[in-house]
């Protein structure tokens, strides 16, 4: 894959759609058309499914479409003015470059969601249609950091469009700020003329439906047999340490690019301009990830192999093979067997900051277990070709290695 693939993948003009996917953004289009010349509006679409299965690829054309017929004459879709938002600055850079090669697709209809809510209600403007991706980052709370000031930015978004398009994944939920379940979607859709559609295909990883399972399984905190099928066409492995992971993926960088080493949240890191450090077994030294300045996606610039990404620098990227470190937040149960969350090790406090507006203790420390199996699930599904796996907890790390010496 070449340095700009996560924007080819993404083009419209380099992909094909499968039939299930033309008939989905035909009906998108269909929908759209119909709320805009009955006036029904603000009217909501959305999309779910998990990772790999195709949603920002069907976005991407549905947005060059819907710019191509709002520069033509054809009512009710000309002339409309169009915007595209994302709340992750890595994903949103891809789109941007995307941008420069697409007939009427402009860098400017690319913005994140507070900066699109601020736009529209200091202009009075209100937009025609308007395109989500990863909406379950959106924040559902406050957030005055990041100048939102409204209490959900769905709803915000919602006051100042005529029609919105997004696609959600409730198991990429990430951040307490960001939380998002199936309840709260509808409370806010159900005002709203609306419909939805699931996706299930996979479209990102090579490997078996049985591992696709096995991964889900292991991010709800259930330690399975690995299937058998595990290493059928697609390179799985178990790592007893995590440098000679860390080897083998240069190895594979090397040979095809974009891999990586990532780990899950756990590690002391604060965001002071420094390096800060993961050590591991086998003399694992790497520091994590930095803020990254550049109009280029952090994976797809070459010096990154020499560190470690993270949830916010991966997440809605396909790398072609990817080393996750399991950090000492996650431990086995061996009581039950189950993996869990060690919430006195996290290091990450704005990932799993407190919430106001849920006040029942025992529900909130759910919700940051949650998040933390969630990010397992996203860091494990970057890898295309293959994904190797090391853990720092001594009990999960025997357990992995003894299943996988029998699929040997």
């Amino acid at each position: 894959m070449s340095k700009n693939a996560a924007t080819e993948k993404l083009a419209p003009n380099h992909h094909q759609l499968t039939e299930e996917q033309r008939q989905l953004v035909d009906r998108i289009m269909a929908f759209t058309k119909q709320q805009l010349t009955t006036k029904q509006t603000p009217a909501v679409f959305t999309i779910t499914g998990d990772c790999g299965t195709g949603k920002s690829v069907i976005l991407s054309q549905l947005f060059y479409e819907l710019q191509q017929a709002a520069h033509a004459t054809e009512p009710p879709l000309a002339q409309m003015q169009n915007y595209f938002l994302v709340n992750h600055p890595e994903v949103l850079k891809v789109y941007k470059e995307m941008a420069e090669t697409e007939a009427h697709v402009l860098k400017k209809n690319f913005l994140r969601p507070t900066s699109f809510i601020n736009q529209m209600q200091k202009q009075h403007q209100q937009a025609d249609v308007v395109v989500i991706d990863e909406a379950h980052l959106l924040l559902s709370q406050p957030d005055h950091y990041n100048n939102f000031y409204g209490q959900n930015q769905l709803e915000e978004i919602l006051k100042v469009s005529r029609v919105v398009i997004c696609v959600f994944d409730f198991h990429q939920v990430i951040q307490t700020k960001n939380y998002w379940d199936e309840n709260l979607l509808q409370r806010i859709v159900a005002p709203y003329k609306h419909e939805s559609y699931h996706l299930t295909h996979q479209f990102r990883m090579t490997a078996s439906p049985a591992l696709i399972d096995w991964i889900d399984a292991f991010s709800r905190g259930k330690l399975q047999p690995l299937p058998k099928t595990a290493r059928a066409h697609y390179d799985f492995r178990i790592y007893a340490d995590a440098e000679s992971m860390r080897r083998a993926i240069v190895t594979r960088n090397q040979a095809v690019g974009l891999s990586r080493i990532v780990a899950t949240t756990g590690y002391p890191s604060t965001l002071d301009g420094g390096k800060h450090y993961i050590n591991e077994t086998g003399g694992f030294r790497m520091p994590w990830d930095q803020y990254n300045y550049t109009a280029t996606p952090w994976a797809e610039i070459p010096a990154t192999i020499n560190e470690v990404g993270s949830i916010y620098t991966c997440q809605g990227f396909d790398l072609n093979y990817v080393g996750l470190i399991l950090s000492p937040l996650l431990y086995l149960d061996q009581t039950d067997q189950r993996i869990k969350v060690d919430l006195s090790k996290k290091t990450n406090n704005e990932m799993l900051k407190r919430r106001k507006d849920i006040t029942d203790p025992q529900l909130f420390t759910q919700m940051q277990h949650q998040i933390i199996l969630n990010s397992v699930n996203v860091l494990l599904k970057r890898g295309i070709h293959g994904a190797y796996l090391y853990a720092h907890d001594p009990a999960l790390q025997q357990a992995l290695l003894t299943s996988y010496q029998k699929i040997q």
